[in-house]
């Protein structure tokens, strides 16, 4: 038994991660760019292993100019074309500007696995580096890529819901003429009868009857005590009772001060 709850608690041990309270601060000196790609290079380099190269980067200087930088995907990338989608662009051009209201800086977090001198994973994070530029990655505009572009537009115009046409009769959408609760509201309304208006002398009877058990009550109960339509049930009720209109005993009935004959408590 003991070696099972051992075997238990490795295995909750394995389960928990270790978070290390203090940052590596190795890379606080180190500036780096903070690059802005399109989506269809993100998302190729999403599928990409880590063992490939992704691009390779080229800076032009140029004396009394800005620095003009390039960004060329590998061939790597450009063969991760899925089967309906159109070629990407090679070569991009990115456009650098400088941070000057604000202070960026890149982290990381690295999971170390667990092992036997520490059974638990660590989750470990570092400051890459400063951020001292932004760059802007911008394809050039070629006729590829005014036609993905177009593409983009096409797929984006696509409403999500369209209307299909069905040329067979399917079960699970096949209207209900009748619901079950309908039919069940209708047999009992059969069962009772319409119910018919009694002698106002035996309505009345009925109502003191109850009021003399309590002195507030609402329509839905003084209906189905005298079993009377509605209608018929007001029009005696406002010869012999009063409606309130305010709290404590909104939208009850009770009797008119003529007609209340209530017992009063002994006295000692």
């Amino acid at each position: 038994m003991d070696s099972k709850k051992k075997e238990k608690e490795k295995e909750k041990e394995k389960d928990v991660v270790v978070y290390e309270k203090d940052i590596d601060m190795a890379g606080a000196s180190r500036g780096v760019w903070l690059v802005k790609v399109p989506k269809y290079i993100s998302s190729r380099w999403d599928k990409c292993p880590g063992n490939i190269t992704a691009g390779q980067l080229n800076i032009i200087k140029v004396q009394g100019q800005k620095p003009q930088v390039k960004l060329t995907l590998s061939e790597a990338i450009m063969c991760l074309q899925e089967k309906g989608e159109e070629p990407i662009p090679k070569e991009h051009g990115l456009i650098v500007s400088t941070i000057t209201s604000q202070t960026l800086g890149v982290f990381s977090q690295n999971t170390s696995p667990a092992s036997s001198n520490s059974p638990m994973e660590t989750e470990k994070i570092s400051f890459e580096g400063k951020v001292v530029q932004k760059l802007e990655c911008r394809p050039t505009a070629n006729a590829s890529y005014m036609k993905l572009k177009r593409d983009c537009l096409i797929k984006a115009a696509q409403p999500t819901r369209i209307v299909k046409q069905l040329d067979r009769v399917v079960q699970s959408y096949k209207p209900i003429s009748e619901h079950k609760h309908n039919k069940e509201f209708e047999e009992k309304k059969k069962a009772e009868g319409k119910k018919a208006r009694d002698d106002k002398g035996k309505v009345m009877d009925m109502l003191f009857a109850a009021f003399e058990k309590h002195q507030y009550y609402n329509i839905k109960d003084l209906v189905k005590i005298t079993n009377q339509p509605v209608t018929y049930l007001k029009e005696i009720l406002k010869d012999v009772c009063v409606y309130n209109l305010k709290n404590p005993h909104k939208n009850m009935w009770e009797l008119k001060p003529e007609y209340r004959h209530y017992k009063e408590e002994d006295k000692d």
